[in-house]
């Protein structure tokens, strides 16, 4: 019996031990830690003279971790290899070939925010260890903003180049810079640091991070003159980027079209691969009363794959008209550039309903393959669903040497000279358009960019930069106006406009 009790009481306390465990509640978690790392020494100490720092040990608060040193660890002026940068525990290492430095030169390593904590992430921002090789410290500076010269608005992403003047611009091509810096906010830019000497100055989207210019989708940016830093702020230097135009003619060809026996047909490189000839009509056919048909393009028909030839005679368009159906007028062709596009065009009339009947062989593809037959039944908008827009241009762009360009979605939908003081359109798609001036000095009606070693810069562009939103049913006035610059502002860089807009009902 004894031993029965014994062996009950240990069931219990089990038991309890059992229960006690399964009810445990880990403790709440405190606040997350946001704070950066603290540095708590550097050896060398920071700014030092005279001395050729080849290893700098950084001392923190807590565990680190380096993350992306290639792109964030900067040297300036630049070496030929990348620093070495090793975090271990609550330490920093950064190795320097010594052998690299020059003498009497002033060297800044920046961290950017590649040093980071352990645990949290967070990031220790904006460190610059500077030392000297001589006995001062080189303090003079260079300010300026990029703005791309395409729009006439500031850019950003952009690397700033300092070459010695000595060099040619052929440089940018084939070798690092010596000094560089990357635009902020704004596409502004300072470098700091500097010795009193001449350099070229340009400013690159570098593609593949390589430092230098390789042309291509690459923006370049210079001026036309050597600088030379200052001791304070000056007056900025504004850089344009720009990309070449290329000198490929063989890509802007266009195929040719050859009309026979009324049948449109084109040489085309060989079928897609796949059986048939499939394709969509760009209609709502799902109610006959929602207006959607665009009435200022044409009717896109795209297939899976190109086609050789269009049988006008076998497309049928057609509108009804108080209850009758009359056949429209229309021409067929293929896009120059998407050559499985058909376009259909003709004038539309408006807030109509509209019947499309395509015949079997209607197109033909170089296999002989033809389309399944179809009929579509859509309705073509009307003027209240489109914007009208009126832009009021001071008198001083009056001249065929100003063109005013008008986009929407990056498609050009207005350029033309400005030959008025006021300029207006209609039947323009709801939604957000860009306006900008183009100083065509040329007058060869378009905008024509830079070339680097022909020393030619882009042309201006003067950018709008007011809020242009077009409603349906809305007509919208914009005022065209160069804005009054402050002091600080950098020319060419503000100028804009203010919107105006009138309801339907306003109009009158």
């Amino acid at each position: 019996m004894k031993g029965s009790h014994i062996r009950f009481l240990l069931f219990l306390i089990s038991c309890f031990i059992g229960a006690g465990c399964a009810n445990i509640v880990p403790p709440a978690g405190g606040k997350k830690d946001v704070k950066p790392p603290k540095l708590l020494a550097v050896d060398p100490p920071d700014s030092m003279l005279n001395t050729r720092v080849n290893k700098i040990e950084m001392h923190f608060n807590e565990f680190i971790n380096v993350s992306n040193a290639a792109a964030e660890v900067q040297v300036s002026p630049l070496l030929p290899f990348p620093l070495n940068v090793v975090a271990v525990g609550k330490r920093v290492t950064v190795k320097i070939p010594d052998s690299l430095l020059q003498t009497n030169t002033t060297y800044r390593v920046s961290f950017g925010k590649s040093i980071r904590d352990l645990h949290e992430d967070n990031p220790f921002k904006e460190y610059t260890y500077t030392f000297s090789t001589g006995s001062y410290f080189d303090s003079l500076l260079l300010n300026g903003v990029v703005i791309d010269a395409a729009t006439g608005l500031p850019d950003s992403g952009v690397i700033i180049s300092l070459y010695n003047a000595s060099k040619s611009d052929s440089a940018v091509v084939r070798e690092r810079p010596v000094y560089i810096s990357h635009t902020v906010a704004g596409g502004a830019f300072s470098i700091k640091g500097l010795p009193g000497r001449s350099f070229r100055i340009y400013a690159l989207k570098d593609g593949n991070n390589n430092l230098m210019y390789d042309g291509g989708n690459e923006k370049i940016a210079f001026i036309d003159s050597v600088v030379i830093p200052v001791d304070s702020e000056g007056a900025p230097i504004v850089l344009k980027t720009f990309m070449e135009e290329t000198h490929d003619t063989a890509l802007q060809k266009k195929p040719s079209v050859v009309k026979q026996n009324g049948i449109k047909s084109r040489k085309s490189e060989a079928a897609a691969s796949g059986d048939g000839l499939l394709y969509t009509v760009a209609v709502d056919t799902a109610d006959k009363k929602k207006r959607t048909v665009d009435v200022t393009k044409p009717l896109v028909i795209t297939f899976n794959k190109a086609f050789d030839s269009i049988r006008a005679n076998r497309i049928y368009l057609s509108y009804d008209s108080a209850g009758i159906s009359v056949e429209a007028a229309f021409t067929a062709d293929t896009d120059t550039v998407k050559r499985e596009v058909l376009l259909l065009h003709t004038v539309w009339k408006e807030n109509a309903l509209y019947t499309l009947r395509l015949l079997k062989g209607f197109v033909k593809d170089t296999a002989g393959n033809e389309p399944m037959p179809s009929k579509f039944i859509f309705r073509t908008k009307n003027d209240d669903d489109y914007g009208k827009l009126q832009v009021n241009i001071q008198a001083k762009y009056k001249s065929n040497k100003y063109l005013l360009m008008i986009v929407h979605d990056k498609d050009t939908i207005y350029q033309k000279p400005v030959g008025d003081t006021i300029v207006r359109l209609n039947k323009l798609q709801p939604g957000g358009y860009g306006m900008r001036i183009i100083a065509d000095e040329n007058e060869n009606g378009k905008w024509d960019t830079g070339d680097l070693f022909e020393k030619r810069q882009p042309e201006l562009v003067i950018p709008f930069t007011g809020d242009l939103q077009l409603k349906a049913g809305w007509e919208n006035v914009m005022d065209f106006e160069t804005k009054k610059r402050s002091k600080g502002d950098i020319k060419g860089m503000s100028d804009g406009g203010s919107p105006q807009k009138r309801d339907k009902a306003d109009r009158n």
